[in-house]
């Protein structure tokens, strides 16, 4: 095996190019230690002098900047690995072994891809052949050692940093509303503006319960939250704007409101594409947690009120699944119990009428060890059973209710007006700076003076909007705030029940009533439903609620209707006996007036005799037999029974009717052979006559 490097380089390498790959670990680092920079570009020399045409030397420097710890974002150094693989390369260049990876698996897999292709690798100390296995073996161990001292470097950081953090020390960027003095101390900004906007977010959460509803309120009441810039251009400038729910969840996550110096929130892991992300820690894995460091908005029990309430609005919590009142007719959605085995039961909606009927269902033995639901209870009547005894237990108390509840809104009102102030303040002297920033301008500097001059009538026209609005809205406040308005509330609060029961109060408007007082409903199914409910305090109530009847017996008619029609039966037809039943205010299920159909439906259901069964059974006759007995045609016979010759009794529709057998046949037969072809009308005369009739 050779020695000397410069034997190691044989015709067969010289045939191919040279790569000289340049890097660097940070930006910084490139524009600082430009010594290093230069001692990587001259390795070109060394491939010229080693017998490499200049021009043949190619160089790889896209990585300056980037980290060797990973490969999956250095494009540079993936170039380089596929022109070793496919043997373009006789000659791979680099300062330090720690210029081309970090990473073990990097560069082993880069010496197995040169060793197959035979080429060389060469760095301050000398040339190597991976082919060879002592130099395989020498390189194996700068690979180590390379990353053995990208590890020993974090570590002394990160131990300074973590033994600074644990004296509460470490200076990390703070969140709005927080500012560090002139000594390091964290304390509240002194723009007043900024920090009634951070309080405000923390009182609409304490009333709503939930970020979205405390972005809606902010909105509606356009209340602008304010942000300052990290870095670049303006670092440091505030900058005021609407807010979304991601900030809203940032702020009330971070335990520096509440006065507390947190380090290791989070952690930096990889994800399935190798790349870093980062990833939430929780609570009891936190390195470094000092209560009470420093000032702020809340206090630590508020700060974990208030994440206990955030993990409860969680849609999939287990245990805590939908809290917040949401969309749908089911009053008890998220506090409902299963009696059996403790589990939340779940709402599910099924179209009945046109309408969504709710049903409170526990999935939880089917959802998490495939086993059968426990229970299924019938929502509306467990509905309003809860909210009766609601109505009943509020009623007392409304009326202390309703003045808290203005007493709330005008210190609301207060408070909107105070942050009103302040901003017309601010937008004021926003204006004044404009103006004297032109006034101290050259005149005949026109383009400058131009556009100061525009940017003050821009601060006008702002502070003309806003002061308008502000006038606008005191006098809606003022409205709200008035003794009328006042009196309104107290009849309202008076008059709880009728707002209970109104069709405009909404569904989510009840539960959110509901879930003021209401902590939780226990079910239990059984003969009737039982319905435990506890109160917010801890006391508890229980009531027993009859389960809905089945379809088929709510569809079942009254026994005393069936009997009514079996009576009437006797005398009258189904039309007439829908007539009557209707006068005696008689009904269907649906609560519908009885018909002609609808009696017949009733007499086939329950196997009633028809009044033509009870006529015939009775010796009626139809018209067909008693014109053969007459020797008469059925015209004729209908004739004389319309007449009253002949007695009928009506059946059915359309006049039909059974007739009584006739008492005097000879008679009748006689008349109607000797006056055949005569009117009816005159032979029912000369029956009279004769004492027929």
């Amino acid at each position: 095996m050779p020695t000397d490097s410069a034997l190691k380089v044989d015709v067969d390498h010289l045939r191919r190019d040279a790569f000289l790959y340049v890097r660097q670990s940070s930006l910084r680092q490139v524009f600082e230690n430009t010594e290093s920079t230069k001692r990587q570009y001259a390795l070109r020399e060394r491939a010229v002098a080693l017998g490499w045409p200049l021009e043949r030397v190619h160089v790889i420097d896209s990585d300056l900047g980037l980290s060797g710890a990973q490969a999956s974002d250095r494009d540079g150094f993936q170039s380089l690995v596929t022109e070793v693989a496919l043997g373009h390369a006789g000659i791979v260049l680099g300062l330090e072994v720690s210029r081309l990876a970090r990473n073990n698996a990097d560069w082993h897999r880069l010496l197995e891809l040169a060793a197959m292709s035979r080429t060389l690798i060469l760095d301050e100390d000398g040339i190597y052949d991976p082919s060879h296995f002592n130099d395989r073996l020498l390189l194996g161990l700068k690979g180590t050692m390379s990353e053995a001292e990208l590890h020993i470097l974090k570590s002394r950081l990160q131990g300074g940093i973590l033994n600074k953090a644990r004296r509460g020390e470490l200076e990390m960027p703070l969140p709005i509303g927080l500012v560090y003095d002139g000594a390091g101390r964290v304390v509240l900004d002194p723009d007043r503006q900024v920090q009634s906007t951070v309080r405000l977010l923390f009182e609409v959460f304490n009333d709503v319960g939930s970020a979205c509803a405390v972005v809606r309120r902010l909105r509606d009441q356009e209340v602008l939250f304010p942000r300052r810039i990290r870095r670049g251009i303006g670092k440091g400038d505030l900058l005021w704007g609407l807010i979304d729910v991601s900030r809203v969840l940032q702020i009330l996550h971070n335990p520096r409101y509440a006065g507390a110096f947190v380090y290791g929130r989070s952690r930096i892991a990889c994800n399935a594409q190798l790349r870093p992300v980062q990833r939430d820690v929780s609570q009891q894995d936190w390195k470094v947690l000092i209560r009470n460091a420093h000032a702020g908005y809340i206090d630590w029990l508020q700060f974990e009120r208030n994440e206990l309430r955030l993990r409860q609005n969680l849609g999939f919590a287990p245990g805590e699944r939908g809290r917040m009142p949401r969309e749908g007719n089911a009053l008890l959605q998220g506090r409902v119990l299963c009696g059996r085995c403790g589990a939340r039961m779940r709402v599910h909606y099924e179209p009945l009428g046109g309408r969504l009927r709710a049903y409170y269902r526990c999935c939880d033995e089917v959802v998490r060890r495939a086993g059968k639901p426990c229970q299924a209870v019938h929502g509306p009547a467990v509905d309003a059973a809860v909210g009766a005894l609601l109505l009943e237990t509020v009623a007392p108390a409304a009326i202390e209710v309703a003045l808290a509840v203005q007493d709330e809104i005008a210190q609301r009102i207060e408070q909107a007006a105070a942050r009103r102030q302040a901003q017309l303040q601010r937008t004021r002297y926003e204006a004044e700076l404009a103006r004297r920033r032109y006034a101290k301008v050259d005149p005949d500097h026109r383009l400058v003076a131009d556009a100061l001059e525009a940017d003050w009538n821009q601060r006008l026209r702002e502070l003309d909007s806003l002061q308008q609005a502000h006038e606008r809205q005191r006098n809606e406040d003022q409205a709200q705030l008035d003794e009328p308005a006042r009196k309104r509330i107290v009849d309202l609060a008076r008059d709880f029940p009728r707002l209970w029961n109104d069709e405009r109060t909404s569904a989510l408007e009840r539960k959110r009533m509901l879930a003021l007082l209401i902590e939780d409903v226990t079910l239990v199914a059984g003969p009737s439903v039982a319905v435990h409910v506890r109160w917010r305090g801890g006391r508890t109530q229980s009531l027993y609620v009859d389960k809905p009847r089945p379809i088929a017996r709510i569809r079942k008619t009254l026994p005393e209707v069936v009997k009514l029609i079996d009576e009437l039966l006797e005398t009258s037809t189904d039309k007439q006996i829908a007539v009557k039943l209707n006068a005696l205010g008689h009904r269907n299920w649906r609560g519908e007036a009885f018909t002609m159909k609808k009696v017949i439906l009733v007499r086939y259901a329950y196997a009633l005799k028809s009044r033509f069964e009870r006529l015939r059974e009775r010796g009626m006759l139809t018209g067909q037999e008693v014109a053969g007995h007459l020797g008469v045609s059925s015209t004729t016979v209908h004739q004389l029974g319309r007449l009253g010759i002949l007695k009928r009794h009506l059946y059915g529709n359309n006049h039909r009717c059974l007739y009584e057998p006739p008492g005097n046949v000879t008679l009748i037969k006689g008349a109607g052979s000797r006056y055949g072809g005569r009117p009816p009308r005159l032979i029912a005369a000369q029956l009279s006559e004769q004492g027929a009739v």
